[in-house]
Order: structure tokens, then sequence, then C-alpha cells
């Protein structure tokens, strides 16, 4: 038995050929992009430090300067600042002033200053998701291609929920700040109304892709709307709101952190005024405070999702 290798044709030689002008141009394409990208940015750059009184390319040697005060003399201020201990270096300074922030409870029992501001944080976020996910759950439905009550109430709906998520949470709460003073109450109306523009669209994705078999048979018995809602799509979508929600605690977190830097009340505050003033102590102090609940929080979150959700769902390709 013999076997017969035919050769390439002209067309395969000019198809080849194609590709590979193809790529070559693609290629071309491509590192003319990043070169005209990388000497806009120098050029912005360039303009930014001739208009900066600071000069920023004069100081680019010096950034990592803030390292030589943020190093405490004696680490164990750190301890001492984070559950509001004496410190034998305590000269009348508020660098050193750490039983001064104790927040006394009963007696002589008492919350740690930045304890008790971590709890302010992220009480805020766990208020503004509880009002995303209040206002997103109907929302959500009613944007739904597939269950909407009616087109126009549809598109209504959407575009509001668009123009929640359209804005920072820090713009909105500069702007509620000036109305209600600066504090928590600011803090928790921004972060919860773009909390239900950016849940509420994740839900009404998830709405838009359930069997709609329980809903066709509730339609066929005469249930409304509301009765098809409760009873044939909740139950469906719920363990995922409940995964999605988990989720948006932990940007709220983050969130209400930044935007406490601002005057939004909580631990940011208190982190930015120690680093303003070069309190090396209690800022590692607040900052490890920052990082150990932001990670329980996490570890926490992403445990409950997957019992909610079920272990294969965070498996790739499940």
């Amino acid at each position: 038995m013999t076997l017969s290798v035919t050769a390439p044709s002209g067309a395969t030689h000019q198809m080849a050929d194609a590709w590979r002008r193809q790529i070559s141009l693609r290629r071309l394409y491509t590192v003319l992009a990043v070169g005209l990208l990388l000497a806009a940015m120098f050029a912005s750059m360039r303009f930014a430090d001739e208009a900066n009184a600071g000069h920023f390319f004069d100081r680019l040697p010096h950034i990592l300067d803030f390292l030589s005060w943020l190093v405490p003399k004696d680490w164990n201020d750190v301890w001492r600042a984070l559950f509001d201990i004496a410190s034998p270096h305590d000269t009348g300074t508020q660098e050193f002033n750490f039983p001064l922030g104790r927040v006394y409870v009963w007696g002589g029992f008492y919350i740690p200053e930045y304890f008790e501001l971590m709890l302010t944080t992220v009480n805020v976020a766990l208020v503004s998701t509880f009002i995303g996910f209040i206002f997103a759950v109907p929302f959500s439905f009613i944007a739904a291609r597939n269950l909407t009550p009616h087109p126009v109430l549809r598109l209504v709906v959407k575009r509001f929920m668009e123009l929640l998520r359209a804005f920072p949470e820090i713009v909105i709460a500069g702007l509620f700040a000036a109305i209600v003073s600066t504090g928590p109450i600011a803090a928790i109306i921004a972060i919860g109304l773009h909390s239900i523009g950016a849940l509420g669209k994740l839900f009404y994705e998830i709405n838009e892709n359930i069997d709609m078999r329980a809903e066709e048979g509730l339609r066929a018995v005469g249930a409304n709307w509301f009765e098809r809602v409760r009873f044939a799509d909740l139950p469906q979508v719920l363990p995922n709101f409940m995964s999605y929600t988990l989720l948006r605690v932990e940007i709220n977190v983050r969130a209400s952190t930044i935007i406490g830097a601002v005057g939004g009340g909580g631990i940011g505050e208190e982190l930015k005024l120690s680093i303003s003033r070069g309190f090396g102590a209690k800022t590692l102090a607040l900052v490890l405070l920052l990082f150990t609940t932001i990670f329980i929080i996490d570890q926490f979150s992403a445990w409950l999702r997957r019992k909610l959700v079920g272990e294969q769902a965070f498996l790739m390709g499940a």
C-alpha cells in the first residue's frame, strides 16, 4: 500500500502569505498604538510636572521617603496604639496619646478607639448593602426583559439604575455631605444609592436567564405578576442574589473606608489624619486592623457564597 502526498497548491501558499502579512500588519499597528500611547502619557506627565508647583519628576527619587517616618521607634507601639495601651514614649503629644481614644462601655471595660471606628465602617457597609438589596430586587424584576410588567417601565427603571451607578460613591458622598453634613449618614446614602444601581444590574441579568417554565405554569392558572415573581421567579434566583450581595459587602467595606477619608466617618478619616501627621505607629495599627478585617470578611463571604450557590460554581469549567 502506497501513500501519496499531495503538494500544497498555489491557493494554499497565497492564503498562508496573506495570513502572515495580516499578522505582520497587526503587530505594526500594535507597536504604533503603544508608542503613541506612551508618547501621549509622557507628554501629559511633562505638562503636569511643569504646571505642578511640587515638580513631580524632581521629587520622584524621594517617593519612598515616607517609609522613614512610617517605621516606629518601638514596634510595640503598634500594638499599644491598636489596643489603646499607654506608651512609655508618651510626651504629651498626639502621636502617643493612645489611652485617650478609649470608648468606655461599663466600668473599666472599654472598646479600643480603632476597633470602634472599624465597627462604624463595617456598619456603614452593611446598612448600605441592605438598602441596595431591598431596592435592587424589585427593580431587577421590572428591568428584566422576560419578566417586566411593561416595556416603558422597564426602560425607566434601567435608565434610573444606570444613573445611580454612573457616579462614584465619593462624588455622591460629597454632594450629600453638603446637604446632611459630613459623617456616616452621607456615606450610607452614597454607597446605598450606588449599590442599588450595581446590584440591580447584576440581578436583572440573572433574571433574564431563569427557567421560564414555572413562570408560564403560574401564568396559565391565572396568577398575577406579583404572584409569579414571588412563587416562580424569586426561589430560582435568590441564592445568586445573596451571593452577589455578599460580594457587594466586601466592595462596600473598601468604599466606606475611602469615603471616610473625606469626611464620611469611620476608620478612613483617622487613617488619613495619621498619615498626614506622620504618626507611624498609629498608621501601621490602622492598616493592620483594616487589612485583617477585610481579610476576615472576604474569607467568610467566600465560604458563605459557596454554601449558597454550591462549590461547583467556583470551579473552572463548571
